[in-house]
């Protein structure tokens, strides 16, 4: 938009532009004609037409004319403006270059938006990852950056907030995902009407109590067994209600992710999951999974079938692929076959390469590793598809049970 366009957007009418300023019709003043020279109203019904959201007349960083708001820029800067005043793009200027924005953004209502490959406050800090990993970084599990909701900066986002009063958002979550709003039957972000009273708002989805059910939980559920007699059918042998992979109602299990055939079983018990290794592959192409253990074929080994039992190679050559960088053997917690460390059986929670890894640094959730929705790599939970979340927590695929 050109300055001509620019000032007749802002005349309201009352003038004309010539060469970039403008000409007031009589009666009218200001630099864009917006304050008329004589007032009908009083002054109690001018002021209050002139306080913002907080009751504050002009933000205190102008006069109220006429009810309409004259910004303080005496030093003919223009950087305060809004209708209510509420902007100061002074709050933008770098301290020590003082330019805006440190010569590396643009600013809106005292907010910088950096270029790429700058951040902090005024843009003052260069990122020291390429602009390719910081959005790599950024980018939501259904391929969006910052799910849309945030915004990207130096590999990290920053969600908006739907306050403007600058409280805690209801958008949260490494790249945004979450938005709590999801889970209010009205939204109103001061109500404690999650979940219609009846569950609890897992990343903008509600988890209900026993006897609720629908998208917000509003819905009652007709069920003649009491909620501790449902767990208990749910529970089986297990420590977990549908073993920590599903959902129970009346005494039934629900198994998810909904639609996936590799968790199954009365309770969920069986996860075929755990077959497959972090490419996917189940049982290492070498072996049949039941029930989330492998059947291996023969000649073939371990828990997912990845050992050959014969070896084509010399004792000190399998030993020299299996000392970790220290000269250790294994890292003295497994032994080594054809070339390849296998972990103790005794210490579960050991694995890696080099049985270097202990899985026990891995989140938990519900008493899980990885809430027995994804592998723990090394002492961080690589999630399955549709999972996200440290502990893998968080179900993000389009349906939910």
């Amino acid at each position: 938009m050109n300055l001509v366009a620019v000032m007749r957007a802002f005349n309201k009418g009352h003038g004309e532009c010539d060469c970039g300023k403008c000409k007031c019709d009589q009666g009218w003043y200001g630099d864009a004609c917006q304050y008329p020279t004589h007032c009908d109203l009083t002054k109690k019904k001018s002021n209050q037409m002139c306080k913002n959201s907080q009751d504050i007349i002009c933000s205190n960083a102008g006069t109220c004319h006429c009810g309409r708001c004259k910004c303080d820029n005496s030093d003919g800067s223009g950087l305060v403006y809004g209708k209510f005043c509420e902007c100061d793009d002074r709050e933008c200027i770098d301290d020590e270059t003082e330019e805006i924005c440190g010569g590396h953004g643009k600013c809106y209502c005292g907010n910088c938006y950096c270029k790429a490959g700058w951040h902090g406050d005024k843009c003052e800090f260069q990122c020291d990852i390429t602009p390719w990993e910081s959005k790599r970084r950024c980018t939501s599990p259904d391929g969006k950056i910052c799910s849309n909701r945030g915004t990207c900066v130096c590999g990290e986002c920053t969600c908006h907030d739907v306050d403007p009063t600058g409280d805690w958002g209801d958008i949260h979550g490494d790249t945004c995902e979450c938005d709590e709003r999801d889970c209010r039957a009205v939204y109103d972000r001061y109500s404690d009407d999650f979940c219609s009273g009846h569950g609890q708002c897992n990343c903008g989805r509600c988890d209900c109590k026993a006897g609720w059910y629908g998208k917000k939980c509003e819905h009652p559920q007709s069920c003649t067994l009491s909620p501790e007699e449902s767990i208990r059918k749910c529970q089986g042998s297990s420590d977990l209600p549908c073993s920590g992979r599903g959902k129970c109602e009346c005494g039934k299990c629900t198994c998810y992710p909904p639609g996936d055939r590799r968790v199954y079983g009365k309770t969920c018990e069986c996860d075929d999951r755990r077959c497959e290794d972090l490419d996917g592959v189940v049982c290492g192409g070498h072996g049949t999974c039941s029930c989330g253990r492998c059947i291996c074929e023969r000649g073939w080994f371990g828990k997912l079938c990845q050992h050959p039992r014969k070896c084509n190679m010399t004792e000190e050559q399998s030993k020299n692929l299996c000392e970790s960088a220290d000269g250790i053997l294994c890292s003295g917690k497994g032994s080594c076959h054809c070339g390849k460390c296998i972990c103790s059986a005794e210490e579960w929670y050991i694995s890696g390469e080099f049985c270097d890894c202990d899985d026990r640094d891995c989140d938990k959730y519900d008493g899980l590793i990885c809430t027995g929705n994804g592998i723990c790599s090394c002492g961080n939970c690589e999630c399955w598809d549709g999972w996200n979340g440290n502990a893998c927590e968080i179900w993000l695929g389009s349906e939910y049970p």
